[in-house]
């Protein structure tokens, strides 16, 4: 069973090794073997003001010690094609963000990093359209795809799942991990910054796991509440054990 948790953004080395010191301890109590995510950089926030992260050099060389101290593999996202030759040689999984998923140039430049190349279902696209991103990541030369399911605009401020898109993605992908933090965000719903539901991750994890779900994307913070992005929709740290042990 997959599993991908870490906080939203890399806020301070401190953070990076509270999350990871956690995720170690859990891997041992459970057998399992949890990636690390967190951002360098996030280019699609809400607001001009929002905190972005520390950005792509001093960022990777962050996620480098947490590999290099905890024995983590990582996970981040790139937003430009330029980023994925550095990134790939740091993080074992590099992601394509939702709202990019269709563009044909990030999705070459991840595929030839040799890396796995994890493919985040767009807002507006239905899982049986996610065919073709993986096409273009697989003829570019990616031998391992993943799909995640986070959810599909449903009106203003607002996400709604079908679980059904787990299925019909695992069609294209033998590996399909449902998102259960970004899946429960009201986009744009916070007066400049992005609201969520986080009392329901559990039970999107539990009925991702209904559906044929092989993974589950978890962002955690210590604090959700004083988290610099994506907090209203972080899982407490303290918190993550229990969610686990249901899935296992």
């Amino acid at each position: 069973m997959l599993f991908i948790a870490g906080p939203c953004v890399i806020e301070s080395a401190e953070l990076l090794d509270t999350v990871a010191a956690e995720l170690v301890r859990l891997n041992r109590e459970y057998g399992l073997d949890i990636i690390f995510k967190s951002s360098f950089d996030k280019a699609n926030r809400t607001s001009l003001q929002s905190f972005r992260g520390p950005g792509l050099d001093k960022g990777l060389q962050m996620l480098a010690d947490v590999k290099a101290k905890y024995g983590l593999r990582i996970l981040t996202d790139i937003h430009e094609a330029y980023q994925a030759a550095p990134v790939g040689e740091v993080a074992d999984v590099l992601q394509i963000p939702a709202f990019l998923c269709r563009q044909t140039d990030l999705l070459i430049a991840a595929a030839r990093t040799g890396r796995i190349v994890n493919i985040k279902k767009a807002q507006f696209l239905s899982g049986s359209d996610m065919r073709y991103p993986v096409e273009k990541a697989r003829q570019s030369g990616a031998t391992d795809v993943w799909l995640t399911e986070r959810g599909n605009s449903f009106g203003y401020n607002n996400l709604v799942v079908d679980f059904r898109n787990i299925p019909e993605m695992l069609r294209f992908s033998p590996t399909v991990v449902m998102d259960c933090t970004h899946s429960v965000q009201r986009p744009g719903a916070g007066d400049g910054f992005t609201g969520g539901d986080r009392q329901f991750i559990p039970a999107m994890a539990l009925a991702a796991k209904a559906f044929g779900a092989t993974g589950y994307f978890f962002e955690i913070h210590p604090d959700p509440d004083t988290a610099l992005s994506d907090g209203t929709n972080m899982l407490p740290l303290n918190q993550f054990e229990q969610v686990i042990k249901k899935l296992v």
